[in-house]
């Protein structure tokens, strides 16, 4: 089952259970430069330049949560990859997924900028770059 959560609900949880694991599933770079939540896992679910999906991605959380009752939180810039990336990790098998809604960055606003309207560092939440 796939959960949705509100980046600080996600925090509180990450800070609750020890067994959580918090898997970014963005690019690298948007890892490293855009920035991250403390000890938050790097496993891109999708990498530039051709913007396929990553065919190890399964493979490379279940070296991090190799029981798949293990809490999975995912986090990407907006929602929706951490979504796409949970749907898969819920087809091999996994129980216990989160998607942190609004991602990192959140939605665009009426600039079309992000980091105005929600996301986690938009709700003040730890963070740090590489």
């Amino acid at each position: 089952m796939i959960e949705n959560l509100a980046p600080q609900h996600a925090w509180d949880l990450l800070q609750n259970n020890s067994d959580a694991v918090l898997v970014d599933v963005r690019t690298k770079v948007e890892h490293s430069f855009v920035g991250h939540p403390p000890g938050a896992i790097s496993i891109p679910w999708k990498e530039a330049p051709d913007w396929q999906v990553n065919p190890q991605f399964v493979a490379e959380v279940k070296k991090v949560a190799p029981d798949c009752n293990t809490p999975v939180l995912l986090l990407c810039r907006s929602g929706q990859r951490s979504l796409d990336a949970a749907k898969a990790l819920e087809e091999a098998g996994y129980q216990l997924l989160i998607n942190i809604v609004d991602g990192f960055e959140g939605a665009l606003d009426e600039h079309k900028h992000r980091g105005n309207l929600g996301g986690w560092r938009f709700q003040g939440l730890p963070w740090e770059q590489s």
